[in-house]
């Protein structure tokens, strides 16, 4: 190949380049009337979320203009997927997984807004397999075979789930393990019903629920289970009522706490087969069939 022919290569690929670069904005949107052929401009928004993604900078953000079904999609990088501020943006999925989040050790997602039905044949509503924070934030997630969000990570990564709804799932509302590190899990303001279990803190899981309901667990409301024994979850100014159990250490060595909430109407109010469970003495307990058992070292059980 001669200097000139090497010259023109390396330009074409500086050019190339250039052009892949710019291709991805900050800000993308899509709308329910979109086109992925579109740049996925406010003007010439896309159609779905996955299509918007691959045209977003890594840190930007997706926003819908108006509501619509706008697919289940994976997230590789730190981003935002916002639903809209006057709607909430929907993502239909049958036998298959609503949102996987399997992005970079220093990124963080926010998913906001957002819609998420499984009509009962969804297996996951949200995955988060990797990533530095997620946040899911004002959003529904309604209809999964398996989980509704479902924490599987394999190394340190936190979770912050806020005026969420998780409802009508066939295994556990919100569940969170990690085999590496430490998954500190935060909820606050939301609901977790119609459910077998409400929330789990299962391995090196650190769960805490503010402000929240857990009702209608068939199994669970709230449990900390882990192999390892390594979890632990606390739960105050929170409701926990009409479920199996409202609290359960299922395994050894692991820790729940219960501060300033309702248990009421459950089969069994604090269920202690291991581990450890402790009331602040300021709960109400009151009309279940079994108040059941505190840990001898704990404060008194209401």
């Amino acid at each position: 190949m001669n200097k000139t022919k090497i010259v023109i290569s390396s330009l074409a690929v500086i050019v190339l380049g250039t052009t892949l670069m710019h291709a991805q904005s900050s800000r993308t949107w899509v709308s329910g009337t979109g086109n992925d052929g579109n740049p996925c401009t406010r003007t010439l928004p896309c159609k779905t979320f996955d299509g918007a993604i691959l045209k977003t900078a890594p840190g930007g953000e997706v926003d819908a203009l108006d509501p619509g079904a706008f697919g289940s999609f994976t997230i590789t990088k730190p981003i935002t997927i916002d639903g809209g501020a006057g709607q909430v943006a929907s993502i239909l999925v049958s036998a298959t997984d609503g949102v996987v989040v399997q992005a970079g050790a220093t990124d963080v997602v926010v998913l906001r807004n957002l819609s998420l039905q499984g009509s009962g044949t969804g297996i996951n509503g949200i995955r988060f397999l990797s990533g530095k924070v997620l946040m899911i934030e004002n959003s529904e997630v309604n209809g999964f075979s398996n989980n509704g969000i479902d924490i599987a990570l394999s190394a340190s990564g936190q979770a912050h789930i806020s005026k969420t709804t998780v409802a009508n799932i066939g295994q556990v509302g919100i569940k969170a393990t990690t085999t590496s590190g430490i998954a500190p899990v935060v909820i606050t303001d939301s609901k977790v019903i119609f459910t077998n279990i409400g929330a789990e803190a299962s391995d090196h899981s650190r769960m805490t629920v503010t402000r929240s309901t857990i009702d209608y667990a068939g199994s669970v409301g709230l449990m900390a289970d882990s192999p390892t024994g390594d979890s632990q979850a606390m739960i105050r100014e929170s409701e926990l009522c009409f479920n199996g159990s409202a609290v359960k250490a299922g395994s050894a060595s692991v820790s729940i706490l219960v501060s300033s909430s309702r248990v009421a109407f459950n089969d069994i109010a604090f269920d202690l087969p291991g581990g450890f469970i402790a009331s602040f003495g300021n709960n109400e307990v009151a009309n279940n069939k079994s108040d059941g058992t505190l840990s001898p070292t704990g404060p008194a059980l209401k």
